[in-house]
């Protein structure tokens, strides 16, 4: 049974799209653009952030849609600045920000003419993405916007497996699907002609059908033309935990780096498309009281350097606080991996991943002719080190001390000795 529905789905999900996906000259520019900037900062931020449980607060506690809707009366970020959000990201140096839209929840942040449920009807009143968008513009830093694929008020959003107990009243496993797409597509209108260039649509959900006894068709020819037709350079993302789907430009990976799938959501192989691995500062994506775990800036740091030696961007959440403001501990580390981005960055922005790897404790990059070599073990002890490579090596340098290493390079095997500081959190040689 098992192998006759995955036939089905991918018979179906083939026959979709009559004709293969062509990316524009601009859309191969943007992918490049991307896959060089390596750091982005997530915000996952929405009418949830009032009550302090995380994004999944309505369907965890299976809340009344019609009662949680009445929360956007109390919603007043008043400590929302756009410019000190873009500020405090890009000091980071992160060269990019993701922003959700629309969360599960179905509440929009701008001025939607396609649903009452938004932004502007609340005592705040003022459009979100217009104000972070121009920031964004105004600044410099690119902008890539969340969109929610499911939504657990309307009842036209045909019923997955999550949000089962948020009280719709009508909604069905069929519901009304050329409503509910007619109402994305509009809403995806609206948001790439009403607030500049945007360089991403990163969308989320498919996985909410991933159960279906019949395999669902979301229809993302119709969706993904839509978008390259509007905005031909904007890339398309979608977080769905599977294999690039045709008219897709980046592949993600969720909490994971690409190839490792310690938390389970991201066993798919790895494509050719420019990738990018999504994790949260401290455990929930969107704002929760309780959650202080925050990891530390050296766990950050390396998780920046593991990301960038599979060639991957790392696209880092914060969950900003119901008033608008960033949490402190979010903005401390924002602050600190700017601190180490800017002395090291050259190791990071540009590259692509490294021949070279040895557990997880030494990573490689490279730029062109330049290879990259992080330490990221604590031994403070000095080390032997024997590498294979074949091409003649001119020089190794330390970039902490900015000092040359000696080094003896015999049958394709490079030598040096080196000593890793005590409490380290990335020794880097540059050889060339």
């Amino acid at each position: 049974m098992k192998k006759i529905i995955v036939v089905s789905f991918l018979f179906s999900f083939l026959s979709s799209f009559a004709q293969s996906y062509k990316p524009t000259q601009e859309n191969i520019q943007s992918r490049n653009d991307f896959a060089n900037d390596k750091f982005g900062i997530f915000l996952h931020w929405g009418l949830y952030s009032i009550f302090g449980q995380g994004e999944w607060y309505m369907t965890n506690e299976n809340i009344d849609c019609h009662e949680y809707a009445k929360s956007a009366q109390a919603f007043y970020p008043h400590n929302f600045n756009a410019e000190k959000w873009v500020e405090a990201i890009k000091a980071s140096g992160a060269k990019y920000i993701t922003f959700t839209t629309r969360h599960h929840d179905g509440f929009s942040l701008w001025d939607t003419k396609q649903s009452d449920y938004n932004i502007m009807n609340t005592p705040y009143g003022k459009d979100i993405v217009k104000e972070l968008a121009d920031e964004c513009h105004k600044q410099g830093i690119s902008l890539h916007l969340y969109y929610s694929l499911l939504d657990w008020t309307r009842e036209d959003y045909p019923l997955g497996r999550t949000g089962l107990g948020t009280k719709r009243i009508h909604a069905s496993k069929t519901g009304n699907w050329p409503s509910y797409l007619a109402f994305m597509n509009n809403q995806l209108t609206e948001l790439l002609c009403n607030y500049g260039n945007i360089r991403a649509i990163w969308f989320d959900g498919w996985w909410d059908h991933d159960e279906d006894s019949i395999p669902f068709n979301w229809q993302f020819n119709e969706i993904y033309d839509n978008i390259h037709r509007l905005q031909p350079q904007c890339l398309i993302g979608n977080n769905h935990h599977q294999h690039p789907f045709e008219g897709e430009d980046i592949q993600i990976f969720e909490r994971d780096v690409p190839g490792e799938n310690k938390a389970g959501l991201s066993g798919q192989t790895i494509g050719r498309l420019p990738l990018e691995t999504c994790q949260t500062m401290n455990g929930m994506w969107g704002y929760k009281v309780k959650d202080q775990n925050y990891k530390s800036p050296k766990e950050l740091i390396q998780l920046l350097v593991k990301t960038s030696g599979k060639g991957a961007n790392l696209l880092l959440n914060i969950g900003p606080q119901p008033d608008g403001s960033l949490p402190d501990t979010a903005l401390a580390r924002l602050t600190q991996i700017g601190i180490w981005l800017k002395e090291y960055g050259e190791s990071i922005y540009g590259t692509s991943a490294g021949n070279f790897k040895q557990g997880d404790s030494i990573v490689s990059t490279q730029r062109e002719n330049i290879l990259y070599l992080h330490f990221l073990n604590e031994k403070g002890s000095r080390q032997e080190m024997s590498i294979p490579i074949s091409k003649r090596i001119k020089k190794i340098t330390a970039l902490k001390e900015n000092s040359n290493i000696p080094f003896r390079q015999r049958n394709g095997i490079l030598k040096f000795k080196i000593t890793i500081p005590k409490n380290n959190i990335d020794y880097i040689l540059r050889i060339e």
